[in-house]
């Protein structure tokens, strides 16, 4: 069976929601939104949208921010509950090419212990300093691995298996701000899950607004990269031989 569901985290970005809602409803898909604690003229925008078609978009609501992380798994033990096989990621911004969910819907359904990862193809509005800087952690990322199978951990339009994630988070700790996404991208590689790249463009962002915190996420991505460094080095084993069982055998 292959039930998936689209998830979109949401704080004070009532400016984008709405088209962002009304093109992912689109692909037929339901549509799970989280409130993380947004302010009141951005939670009557999302109790509207959810008012308007309450057969297919689900809201959840956090009293307080807890963070773009913390928003995403109160997402899952939805999915969960509520019998997904899997979910699918996307901001709220309006950032992410709305009409590449059926691509990645597809190759989620073909590869279904997969995380189908997007890689962002970038126009003239990302900022550049950002773009820079992306790379520092993807070569923490690909050493954390010990591999290139993550062609980009920081892209937050993705599909992950809701059961490999629910296992994941009994019993570890996941990042719940902005470093949320490389984190449980990397600790999903290491318990096996195949990463399948995909290209999506991206664009900065149709409302402006951006949460990231440069001292506070800075410091959180840092720690994050730490504590990857050190689970990597007791994994060096088991990476290792998952990279040689990868390799084509000589003559073949």
């Amino acid at each position: 069976m292959f039930k998936p569901c689209i998830l979109i985290p949401v704080y004070n970005h009532e400016h984008a929601i709405a088209a962002v809602v009304q093109a992912v409803l689109t692909h037929e898909v339901d549509c799970v939104l989280v409130d993380d604690g947004s302010s009141a003229e951005c939670a009557q925008v999302l109790q509207g949208l959810q008012a308007a078609t309450p057969d297919r978009v689900t809201l959840l609501r956090h009293d307080i921010n807890q963070g773009k992380g913390a928003a995403v798994l109160t997402g899952f033990r939805y999915a969960a509950q509520t019998s997904y096989t899997h979910l699918l990621q996307i901001d709220a911004d309006g950032q992410h090419c709305v009409a590449d969910v059926p691509q990645f819907l597809a190759q989620a359904k073909t590869h279904p212990q997969a995380v189908i990862a997007g890689y962002p193809v970038y126009d003239e509005s990302v900022p550049a300093l950002r773009l820079y800087a992306r790379y520092l952690t993807h070569v923490w990322v690909w050493i954390n691995t010990l591999s290139l199978a993550i062609r980009d951990s920081m892209c937050g339009f993705r599909v992950y298996p809701v059961d490999a994630v629910i296992a994941l988070m009994s019993r570890q700790n996941i990042g719940r701000r902005m470093n949320f996404d490389t984190d449980i991208l990397v600790r999903l590689y290491w318990d096996g899950a195949a990463v399948i790249n995909l290209p999506t463009r991206v664009a900065y962002p149709t409302d402006g607004v951006s949460h990231f915190r440069v001292w506070r996420d800075n410091v959180l991505i840092t720690i994050m990269h730490t504590k990857l460094f050190f689970g990597m080095l007791l994994r060096i084993p088991s990476l290792l031989a998952r990279h040689w069982r990868s390799q084509p055998e000589v003559g073949k």
